[in-house]
């Protein structure tokens, strides 16, 4: 589904990450618009090139392929396949998950690219390459890739 979404200000999300350094990480308009959407909406949008109509999720100001700036935002249901993961079982001090944990690449619905995030609600012993998952978002958003709790299993 396409949308022409109106004009979001272009106030920049302002997101800290903390890892062996705390410090500001500025998205630029698409990143702050990707953000935006499913901080204020639950909504994750992709951008789709005018030239290849290939749908990029994360959005990217331009076309890699095609080197086109892309405007046409599509939004996403959220829901897709599952390409690759990995589990994790042991600490590290700047992952926000304590282990075990898993994540992976997640190839949305109507997007030709994948997305890396947190998995949940999933046995780790039984993840499997193509199942399918549904985005979960944090009651409280922020602003931050991480308002996407993790994806879990769907039908």
């Amino acid at each position: 589904m396409s949308h022409h979404l109106p004009e979001i200000s272009d106030e920049p999300v302002i997101a800290e990450v903390i890892a062996h350094t705390n410090f500001l990480v500025s998205t630029g308009a698409t990143g702050t618009r990707f953000l935006k959407e499913i901080r204020d909406n639950k909504k994750i949008m992709g951008l789709k090139c005018p030239g290849c109509s290939k749908v990029h999720v994360p959005p990217r100001l331009h076309c890699p392929t095609c080197f086109v700036k892309m405007t046409e935002w599509v939004e996403l249901s959220g829901k897709g396949s599952l390409t690759s993961y990995t589990v994790v079982r042991y600490q590290e001090p700047y992952m926000p998950k304590e282990p075990p944990y898993a994540y992976g690449v997640i190839q949305m619905d109507g997007a030709d690219t994948g997305l890396a995030h947190f998995l949940g609600e999933v046995d780790l012993d039984k993840i499997k390459i193509g199942m399918r998952l549904e985005p979960v978002f944090k009651e409280e958003r922020e602003g931050s890739i991480l308002d996407i709790d993790y994806f879990k299993p769907s039908s």
